[in-house]
């Protein structure tokens, strides 16, 4: 599985870093950012429910 965030659909407000610390993080801009490469099979439920929770859809799966 392998997810991007949309800089330009974020709104920063954190509930796929909270829910999800393992593949999303922070930016230089205070927005969120993917930092892995693929998303770990044991994270993919976490990362589904950051998908599916953003308030903006800004993350999406590729």
């Amino acid at each position: 599985m392998k997810v991007y965030v949309d800089q330009d659909l974020c709104i920063a407000c954190g509930l796929c870093i909270d829910t999800c610390p393992a593949v999303f993080d922070w930016n230089d801009e205070g927005k969120s950012h993917v930092i892995v490469d693929e998303v770990r099979e044991g994270e993919e439920q976490a990362c589904r429910d950051s998908i599916d929770g953003c308030p903006t859809e800004a993350i999406k799966e590729v």
